[in-house]
């Protein structure tokens, strides 16, 4: 089906029709009705960016995230990219560095040629992401906003599931290598704080440190200054940079210090030992903030649902066991 059996059948020229899905305001609203009925009758599709045109569109979605290097960013990025596909939108990223300020203005400058946004473990202040969302249609990963769709993943509570594995090993002082300043890092602290104190649990957060192999190998020093033998962190990444170090040191990883990372990436299963971490939901997050952002593009209410909730689990592997003998008991 072309575009001339089109304008055959509304009785207008080829021409009017290129225009209908491509200037639509340059076409009298009679006219138009006569020609989108006529497509639609003969099924007729147009090129994906007329079509989007034509529905005041520009076919284009769009994602902020933190850093692309990191593999947790990586894989959502994929799937975000996959599911995008199927719904024949194109995909703009952005990569903010860790950076507020340079993930305000990057996704202000992308709210212009998209139709709607995903940020991923966003920054920025609530006020910004709300003075956003009223610009352009927006959901959250791992960022929880009032009014605003969000997918979450329940790393909280597989934190305080990691800390009670490394109690249930022996471990009595353990050590949290906290992450960027981010809403998911605040609530994996919070948990691995909470839940030593409710074990009686000597707990100390080192940190920030930036989410990345060459961070841990720096936590790993401070670590091993002081006389803890459990390590919760706040990725895998740093995670591996830390036994990476402790090898380095000849420190045995589990005999004298055990690790537990966070996401299972591909990391977890290349090291050796394998790596104990928390097994994030990161490509369902992806699709599912795709399918919510298609959700608000139709109309729907979706913030009124509440945001959506992707269950995170504990993975137990090498990397984790007994604490060593003469441990603080």
């Amino acid at each position: 089906m072309t575009i001339r059996h089109v304008a055959a059948r509304a009785g207008v020229s080829p021409a009017t029709v290129s225009r209908v899905f491509s200037h639509p305001d340059a076409v009298t609203l009679e006219t138009r009705r006569r020609v989108l009925a006529a497509a639609d009758d003969l099924k007729y599709a147009p090129h994906p960016v007329a079509r989007s045109l034509a529905r005041g569109r520009t076919g284009n979605i769009g994602v902020v995230v933190p850093d692309i290097a990191v593999a947790f960013s990586s894989v959502v990025v994929k799937a975000v990219a996959q599911r995008a596909r199927q719904d024949d939108h194109a995909l703009f990223v952005a990569d903010s560095d860790d950076r507020a300020a340079d993930e305000v203005r990057l996704a202000r400058a992308m709210a212009q040629q998209v139709d709607g946004m995903l940020l991923l473990s966003p920054t920025m202040t609530d006020d910004d992401l709300r003075g956003l969302a009223a610009d352009v249609p927006l959901v959250l990963i791992n960022r929880q906003l009032d009014g605003v769709p969000a997918v979450l993943m329940t790393s909280a509570t597989a934190a305080a599931h990691a800390v009670e594995h490394l109690h249930a090993l022996g471990h009595r002082e353990l050590v949290y290598l906290s992450g960027p300043a981010n809403w998911s890092n605040a609530a994996r602290r919070k948990a691995f704080e909470d839940t030593c104190a409710r074990l009686g649990l000597r707990g100390t957060v080192l940190g920030p440190f930036e989410p990345t192999f060459s961070a841990g190998v720096r936590a790993a020093d401070y670590v091993l200054a002081g006389t803890a033998t459990g390590v919760l962190a706040y990725n895998d990444d740093v995670a591996v940079g830390v036994m990476s170090r402790l090898a380095d040191r000849g420190v045995a990883v589990p005999g004298r210090v055990s690790v537990v990372g966070f996401d299972d990436t591909v990391l977890a299963s290349m090291v050796t030992p394998h790596l104990s971490t928390v097994r994030l939901p990161m490509a369902a997050a992806g699709t599912v903030a795709v399918s919510l952002l298609a959700d608000v593009l139709r109309g729907a209410d979706v913030a009124a649902r509440g945001p959506i909730e992707l269950t995170a689990e504990l993975v137990v592997r090498a990397s984790s066991g007994p604490a060593p003998v003469g441990a603080e008991s």
